[in-house]
């Protein structure tokens, strides 16, 4: 019995060393080898002192801002340097490009409305963000972004561009109203202008409307509704008829202009407008005072 319980004794101590040296190597809960792309990432700073930067199309990141989670992705010039100030444009896509969960996730990086302003002849950085609504959220979300990027890298404050189609284009008409001390132009492409009308002409934001005739979302009368809106908010705040015209255009394509390029679906036809290097030029060629 005597030699039975010593084994014993040594079998129970053997256990308790086991599970011991187990709970020591176990890893904690919550940490895991490398970060899921669905977490968010850390922004690189703008760079000093001779840092290197990442360049080029960097997709897929999520800002844990205040307003939540957003989805964007964006672009730096090859030639990004600090000591530069670059314009920088915030372009939202619409329906089919907004966020719906990780299976939807970087949709928006071959849209034109994104790409156009990565090919022109002037350096600019781009973001394009992937948002979960178009209503007051969406441009919060735009602003707080807008802001996140005029902190942390190098961009020139009087060259700062919205820009948004269908949905984004509501996103981005919020925004523009709700903060357009940021920006010095939008884009309006076959869109409905949910914003407000008079802080746009106060700024001396322009605008650009552009929808086909015959957009079978939106129709037409939308664009001619959001011109007239902010045409009076411009005639209110004292702007001449010749400063208007540079400041507002509106565009309304017929059949034809897009039947002769073989397109026939009209609403979603209208981002032939993001070929049109005259309708981008002029978005640009406007800063801030």
């Amino acid at each position: 019995m005597r030699t039975t319980g010593r084994a014993l004794l040594a079998l129970l101590l053997g256990l308790l060393v086991g599970l011991l040296g187990a709970c020591s190597t176990q890893e904690p809960q919550g940490v895991s080898e490398g970060v899921s792309s669905s977490q968010p990432q850390e922004e690189p700073a703008v760079p000093t002192g001779g840092d290197p930067v990442q360049t080029g199309l960097i997709a897929e990141q999520i800002l844990d801002s205040d307003e939540g989670e957003i989805h964007y992705s964006y672009f730096l010039p090859e030639g990004y340097q600090a000591d530069r100030q670059y314009p920088l444009m915030m372009v939202m896509p619409g329906y089919d490009m907004m966020w719906f969960g990780e299976a939807s996730s970087g949709a928006n990086l071959n849209w034109r409305g994104f790409r156009c302003w990565t090919e022109l002849d002037e350096e600019m950085i781009v973001v394009s963000a992937q948002l979960t609504d178009w209503g007051e959220r969406s441009a919060r979300q735009a602003v707080a972004l807008t802001e996140y990027f005029l902190a942390h890298f190098s961009v020139d404050p009087a060259r700062v561009y919205a820009a948004g189609y269908s949905a984004g284009g509501e996103t981005m008409s919020r925004a523009v109203s709700m903060r357009p001390d940021l920006y010095a132009a939008c884009l309006h492409g076959a869109s409905r202008w949910d914003g407000t009308f008079d802080p746009v002409a106060e700024n001396g934001v322009a605008v650009y409307i552009f929808m086909a005739e015959h957009d079978e979302y939106y129709g037409s009368q939308r664009a001619r509704d959001a011109y007239s809106g902010l045409y009076e908010a411009y005639r209110s705040a004292g702007w001449s008829q010749e400063q208007i015209d540079g400041m507002l255009q509106l565009e309304i394509p017929p059949d034809e202009y897009f039947n002769s390029r073989g397109i026939y679906n009209y609403h979603g036809g209208g981002n032939i407008l993001f070929e049109d290097e005259g309708i981008l030029s002029w978005i640009l060629s406007h800063s801030k005072a």
